[in-house]
């Protein structure tokens, strides 16, 4: 009950901290890097690739990158490209002049003088590939049915699920727009990578859950808790995201009940122990001294469980600079 206690008052505390804070969430050493190199980049006006799975965030990426360049009072503009139908696709991008009635601005000319956002890029069909490395290369877009191109000042961010290389090989992608897209390349990684997040950003996803549907941020139990410690999280924040929705409408779920069902006593009491750790190693910021106080164990118990659990104290101690 001491740990439960603890662990539920750790996650409203990160729910209340992070209000107003920057979205992207995360205090890893790799999501610290990778907001540090957002903020270098975000003004340099430069094209940028943003490599994810499915569900780390990289709308939110392309999105802050907008927001803190100077093209943030300008439009910006998101494509997804996977859903663009076949038939009007062109039309959609590149827009239309000709002998129509009513010219259409592509959503590429509608991004001029801000950002445009193409996601999942590796889906574009290889006909549009070559016109999408024209507006790339001379920033210029040439409409279905005009006679000359229209000038852009744009920026664009290209998003892409991990593996565009091998799409170049099984002759997919066209290598030349990869090597124009890529000219900063930024990789999110999944939750799996990230598992000392998961916390802080739970915490985050509940009380924006609770303030959506008006209701109050619940309190977690220990099947949840250790659900979270364990689960590989293949839907990523997304998928966390589901979750937190679904316990603040108290919502009935099976993942905590089946993620352990044919799992050992013994095993499902480790995977608690690592999780409760690690949320207390994250609520007092690696101090061992609170940890100690906070678990109520003898300090060699403690590092006895550290590397029983492969635990570095030192991902949870504020990056000094």
């Amino acid at each position: 009950m001491r740990r439960l206690v603890l662990d539920n008052r750790r996650l409203r505390a990160a729910a209340e901290e992070t209000i107003g804070a920057e979205p992207l969430i995360g205090e890893t050493p790799v999501m610290v890097r990778l907001r540090e190199t957002m903020r270098q980049i975000a003004q340099a006006d430069i094209d940028v690739l943003v490599e994810g799975e499915t569900g780390t965030g990289k709308e939110l990426v392309a999105v802050l990158l907008h927001r803190w360049s100077n093209r943030r009072s300008r439009p910006f503009v998101a494509v997804n490209c996977a859903a663009l139908p076949e038939a009007v696709a062109e039309i959609e991008l590149f827009g239309h002049d000709g002998d129509s009635r009513l010219p259409r601005t592509g959503r590429i000319e509608a991004s001029n003088r801000g950002t445009l956002f193409l996601d999942e890029i590796e889906s574009t069909l290889p006909a549009f590939q070559a016109k999408l490395l024209r507006v790339l290369e001379e920033r210029e877009v040439m409409p279905v049915g005009g006679d000359l191109p229209r000038a852009l000042d744009l920026r664009v961010i290209a998003a892409a699920k991990p593996g565009l290389e091998q799409a170049v090989e099984e002759g997919r992608f066209r290598a030349d727009l990869l090597f124009r897209l890529d000219a900063v390349r930024l990789r999110i990684p999944p939750l799996r990578e990230r598992r000392d997040d998961i916390p802080l950003l739970f915490g985050h996803l509940l009380h924006q859950a609770a303030e959506r549907f008006g209701r109050e941020v619940p309190t977690i139990d220990t099947a949840t808790l250790a659900y979270l410690g364990q689960h590989d999280w293949p839907g990523n924040v997304r998928e966390l995201d589901n979750l937190a929705k679904r316990l603040v409408l108290r919502v009935e779920a099976d993942e905590p009940v089946d993620e352990d069902s044919g799992i050992p006593l013994p095993a499902r009491v480790d995977k608690f122990e690592e999780a409760t750790i690690r949320a207390v190693l994250q609520q007092v910021s690696g101090d061992v001294r609170s940890a100690l106080a906070a678990l109520g164990i003898p300090r060699k118990t403690f590092y006895d469980k550290l590397k029983r659990h492969e635990i570095d104290v030192e991902a949870y101690r504020p990056t000094k600079g």
